[in-house]
């Protein structure tokens, strides 16, 4: 991994799990990875239930816009992490690719994205360990 190593967390819709994942990243990281996130087809809106579940932890994605996918996001990135698209993200050497297997909370109220958020959670600060571990004192 470089110094600074770089994520991408792709979902179809950009709209929940990806940006629930790229909220957590951003947060319990902070500047020692870089983070993106996008989707094969994204929707109108960050999800109102995501929003909501990360504000009870008080992660604001409120101001977050559902990205399209690139061939140069992937490029970019060194950890490229999908949620439930399939094939559809561009595979290229020299990457390193995850499926983290989460349950889609399209639709969803909060109770049922709480669980989610909080899987979500536990997944990114195991990557955490791996690719950002923190300097020794």
């Amino acid at each position: 991994m470089p110094e600074k190593p770089s994520v991408l967390f792709v979902c179809v819709h950009n709209a929940g799990r990806s940006q629930m994942a790229a909220a957590w990243l951003t947060h319990l990281a902070g500047d020692r990875v870089e983070v993106r996130s996008a989707g094969s087809n994204p929707g109108d809106a960050v999800n109102p239930a995501a929003v909501e579940a990360m504000a009870e932890v008080g992660i604001d994605i409120s101001a977050e816009t559902p990205k399209i996918l690139t061939v140069d996001a992937v490029k970019e990135s060194d950890v490229c992490i999908t949620m439930g698209c399939g094939d559809t993200c561009p595979v290229f050497p020299g990457k390193r690719y995850l499926d983290w297997k989460l349950e889609d909370p399209a639709g969803q109220g909060v109770a049922a994205v709480r669980p989610i958020r909080d899987e979500i959670k536990v997944m990114v600060e195991g990557l955490i360990k791996e690719i950002a571990p923190e300097a020794s004192k």
